[in-house]
């Protein structure tokens, strides 16, 4: 970080050919580069979510989903096929689109529900069956995490809370909260799979 003639600090941010190194060190397992990406993409993302879910708790949430997507599927990104920044946003969108088609698909499940029988066909109970299997795999991920990075994930994800939000329940400061929620993403990918 450099600082500029007022004392203050200039942060540097990669793009095109930069961020897309970053990705591909990142693919390779490079924490910083990674850490580098999350900064560099976070807010960018956040904007495109946002504007799709215009719910700011979830638009966070989806943003978290999206940048944990981001760094377990790393792999896969290929600079000859285009950018990092257009990769990820096209992840971003696709997920944003995917919460309104499921909360979509939920309200039509539940007025479904309300006007059948009780009789519960056999692909809704191994969906449910699938569901509740990965659930128990995220909640021994979370458990693996530490007691502060779990408090922010839990926080996040199940509490639908920001960062600043976190920052005050847990009377840290909002950098310390953003660092702690992206190692604990960090560590989940691993244990949920690693370069899956």
């Amino acid at each position: 970080m450099h600082s500029d003639e007022h004392g203050g600090d200039v942060r540097q941010r990669p793009d095109g050919p930069d961020l897309d190194r970053l990705m591909v060190s990142a693919a390779d397992g490079d924490r910083e580069a990674f850490a580098e990406v999350y900064d560099v993409t976070a807010g960018s993302v956040m904007g495109l979510v946002r504007r799709i879910l215009r719910d700011p708790a979830q638009s966070e949430e989806v943003t978290q989903e999206v940048l944990l997507e981001v760094w377990r599927t790393s792999g896969r990104f290929r600079p000859e096929r285009g950018s990092a920044m257009t990769w990820i946003m096209t992840l971003a969108h696709r997920r944003a689109v995917d919460r309104v088609r499921a909360a979509q698909a939920s309200l039509d499940r539940e007025h479904r529900a309300a006007t059948l029988s009780e009789d519960t066909p056999f692909d809704e109970v191994a969906e449910q069956v699938e569901t509740r299997m990965e659930w128990q795999r995220v909640r021994r991920c979370v458990r693996g995490l530490t007691d502060i990075q779990r408090e922010a994930v839990v926080l996040a994800y199940y509490g639908g809370h920001t960062y600043k939000e976190i920052a005050q329940s847990l009377s840290l400061p909002l950098g310390t909260v953003k660092t702690r929620l992206r190692d604990g993403l960090i560590r989940l990918r691993r244990c949920l799979g690693g370069t899956a």
